[in-house]
């Protein structure tokens, strides 16, 4: 322990060298032992690689932005306290989300703020960055944005929207256009199925239901439960938990709106009550319940998928 504590100091004070190769060369053994020994995580924050590795995510050097962001990432996943205990880690996360030298660092930095989200107290103090919602939501907006990029950005967004009071500065920041617009124009199942999350979580504030019906967001989720439609199982869950979220939390008149809606495609609810996870199955018993279409009709539809699963 004490020869890797060694090695970690001394390519951590390798970065502040005036020379750029002996700065790069650190930067890279870094990166690898920071993937591949996770003894050394600590060590290397504890050496006080954090500050320069923020520094250099402002850097125009593709190379240099790509092994710092990896590194960081690499940290996150042990010394995430000492990471957001850094001054202006989170703004220098945020420059390389809105001006990435490669689609490697922006999916890095994107994958580092879902990893620094996976503790709860993080997630109000990540979500007063609106520069880096921004940025997020930026990502899936540009059509230009690498599939891995997209996928680390919903992640990251997911974990946003885990703390309810971040849902409508999401909203505000123009998500759901942005989320809807991925759901019907990109066929890539995962890219789908995580677009669909990040909405039933957003789903879930009263803002949401206005911001969902300027963009036809309700009718393309009971969409999305059409058998005809051939969505994942994963996704019609997605679908049944983000009705079930705007009738919960939105207004009135959008909750009667929503449970119209989604009594047309009861048979399908009523598909993923039966067949779906027992998160699912849960969440769909729950909006077949709110949906007003007499307790006869709903067995009815039950026994319909009954039969046709015999």
């Amino acid at each position: 322990m004490e020869v890797k504590r060694r090695t970690a100091k001394t390519l951590v004070g390798k970065l502040s060298s005036a020379s750029e190769q002996t700065r790069t060369e650190s930067l890279c053994e870094l990166r690898l032992i920071s993937k591949n020994d996770p003894e050394s995580r600590n060590l290397i924050a504890e050496a006080g690689a954090i500050p320069y590795l923020s520094e250099i995510l402002y850097s125009p050097s593709a190379i240099a932005q790509e092994n710092a962001t990896a590194t960081l990432l690499n940290i996150s996943i042990s010394s995430r306290e000492l990471l957001m205990s850094t001054r202006g880690l989170l703004d220098a996360l945020s420059h390389a989300l809105r001006n990435p030298e490669s689609a490697s660092s922006a999916q890095s930095a994107a994958a580092t703020v879902f990893s620094l989200l996976t503790v709860d107290s993080y997630r109000p103090i990540i979500g007063s960055k609106r520069d880096i919602l921004y940025a997020l939501i930026d990502i899936i907006r540009n059509p230009n944005s690498h599939p891995r990029s997209i996928k680390d950005a919903l992640r990251a967004l997911f974990g946003i929207l885990l703390y309810p009071l971040n849902r409508a500065t999401v909203i505000e920041l123009g998500a759901v256009p942005a989320l809807f617009s991925l759901v019907v124009k990109d066929g890539r199942l995962g890219i789908v199925e995580d677009a669909t999350a990040v909405i039933a979580q957003i789903a879930g504030c009263e803002e949401a239901g206005d911001a969902f019906r300027k963009v036809s967001g309700i009718s393309v989720l009971v969409d999305l439960l059409d058998l005809s439609t051939g969505s994942s199982g994963r996704t019609k869950e997605n679908a049944v938990s983000g009705l079930l979220n705007i009738v919960q939390c939105g207004k009135k008149d959008v909750g009667e709106y929503v449970k119209e809606m989604a009594s047309v495609v009861c048979y399908a609810i009523s598909d993923v009550a039966l067949n779906g996870s027992s998160k699912g199955k849960v969440k769909a018993n729950e909006l077949l319940k709110l949906i007003d279409t007499g307790s006869e009709f709903r067995e009815m539809k039950l026994d319909n998928v009954i039969t046709q699963s015999a």
